[in-house]
């Protein structure tokens, strides 16, 4: 079997524009070999992405002829530098100004809206939320997608209960998996389920930009992106590079989840990301045999937040037993029970999205939805 050494070995025949060759070059991020596929990237400079084309192909060409690889995958990374602080530009006008965009920010052709779902930490069902949120989306008849960019724990093949791997459009574009009508991508559909993926920053990074750039998505009217937990390095580059038309928070209600909900609510507005708002999950539990209501994690957190935080809040969805089993069948209860309550909930927070990232003037406070 292929090893890094191999590969290296392989890389030194490939001449760096500026002399030496690509194993010593330093510009090489660790080498990830996994089932015959080859995975690393090439560090240069911001000005020479274009021109690097070349070399990022003989990269792959020479990764390639090594025994043993049937694909590389190689990507080209730059750290763009610190801009001089520029004069504030004028707000615009509506609901989601946000000021000036990142130019690195390139849209992504046929999709007309990019909506964040992230949380300040794990295990607050964030992708079960993503999940039925796409679905709420596409029940207003809306043309919708999912990139399930938690590269460490993807988890879009169970909810969505598809099995495979993506076929190619042509040269590097994949085909998006389907299901229910939603269009999704997801790293669990190109790596065995089991399978450890130990990557550093930069190949995480690259990995959610060719998910993103380098799949047929086609005309979409939203693509829902299932952030990775918390506020790190592949969190914030994302929000810095992908133009995303806003983000929404998901928190439980008890004061740990709520203080790295706030974090994740500064994070998008350093980078002049607007919040489109924030949704309280497992916000309360009604016993199936009783009918009595408890508070196991508090309740209110996410709302009193969201009104100190002077962002909207979006809804409430109880922690519920048939939820969770669904999702682990990959039948979303959107989809599969769509005259429900908790589908109700669902398509009830994702029309308040929509109508924000319409344009349809301020949210108005989402009502307190019980099951009794």
């Amino acid at each position: 079997m292929s090893d890094k050494s191999t590969i290296l070995a392989a890389l030194a025949h490939v001449s760096m524009p500026s002399g030496g060759n690509l194993a010593t070059s330093g510009a090489l991020s660790d080498i990830i070999v996994h089932h015959g596929k080859a995975y690393f990237s090439i560090s240069v400079a911001p000005d020479a992405v274009q021109a690097s084309e070349g070399l990022r192909k003989a990269a792959e060409e020479a990764a390639k002829s090594v025994p043993g690889i049937v694909s590389a995958l190689v990507t080209l990374t730059a750290e763009k530098a610190a801009s001089k602080p520029q004069p504030a530009a004028p707000k615009q006008a509506g609901p989601l100004a946000s000021g000036p965009m990142n130019p690195a920010r390139l849209a992504v052709q046929g999709v007309k809206h990019i909506i964040a779902v992230a949380s300040g930490k794990g295990g607050v069902g964030k992708s079960t939320t993503s999940c039925n949120l796409a679905l709420g989306f596409a029940a207003r008849g809306l043309k919708v997608g999912v990139l399930d960019a938690d590269i460490y724990g993807p988890s879009m093949p169970k909810l969505f209960a598809i099995h495979g791997k993506p076929t190619l459009a042509g040269g590097r574009t994949l085909n998006p998996m389907e299901n229910y009508g939603i269009k999704v991508m997801s790293i669990g559909f190109l790596v065995d389920e089991e399978a450890a993926m130990i990557w550093r920053g930069p190949m995480v990074i690259s990995a959610i930009q060719q998910m993103l750039r380098e799949v047929a998505w086609g005309e979409l009217d939203i693509l829902v992106v299932d952030m990775p937990p918390g506020t790190g390095d592949a969190q914030l580059t994302m929000a810095q590079n992908v133009p995303l038309a806003g983000a929404v928070i998901v928190s439980t209600p008890q004061d740990l989840a709520l203080i790295d909900a706030r974090r994740g609510v500064a994070m998008f507005r350093k980078v002049e990301v607007p919040i489109l708002g924030v949704i309280e999950n497992m916000s309360y539990f009604i016993a199936p045999d009783t009918g009595k209501r408890y508070d196991i994690f508090g309740h209110g957190g996410a709302r009193a937040e969201a009104e100190r935080q002077g962002v909207p809040f979006l809804g409430e969805i109880p922690l519920a037993m048939n939820i969770r089993e669904r999702s682990d069948s990959g039948l979303p209860v959107v989809v599969t029970e769509p005259d429900g309550p908790h589908a109700a909930a669902y398509r009830a927070i994702a029309d308040r999205v929509w109508e924000r990232l319409e344009g349809g003037g301020t949210t108005k406070a989402a009502p307190r939805i019980v099951f009794e």
